[in-house]
């Protein structure tokens, strides 16, 4: 994400930058944790926005729950990246499994 950001320009806000490598580190999680694997990653950029799209092998559509307050056992991800972007949208995948795609303004 960091060497992506390296050849824009103008460069992302450092907020938009530490936003954008926290939403990539959460979707790639959770696609290697509840899905059964990253597929691919796709990044994109406008002059005003970031779009990271990662592809996974299971059809199921994310699913928040309630976050482990109490020692290390997740569910901050999904409503972080919601949080952190102007738009989340979940759709099957041609070649099988879903896309998950985040729009972060920049």
């Amino acid at each position: 994400m960091r060497e992506f950001f390296s050849e824009l320009s103008p460069a992302p806000t450092p907020e938009c930058a530490d936003n954008a490598v926290l939403v990539v580190s959460e979707l790639v999680t959770n696609a290697l944790r509840h899905a059964g694997g990253l597929t691919a990653l796709s990044l994109a950029a406008d002059r005003s926005t970031l779009e990271i799209s990662v592809r996974d092998p299971s059809q199921a559509p994310p699913r928040e729950r309630p976050p482990d307050l109490d020692g290390g056992g997740g569910g901050f991800g999904w409503v972080l990246v919601r949080f952190l972007s102007r738009s989340v949208t979940v759709k099957p995948s041609g070649q099988g499994g879903k896309n998950v795609r985040a729009v972060l303004s920049r």
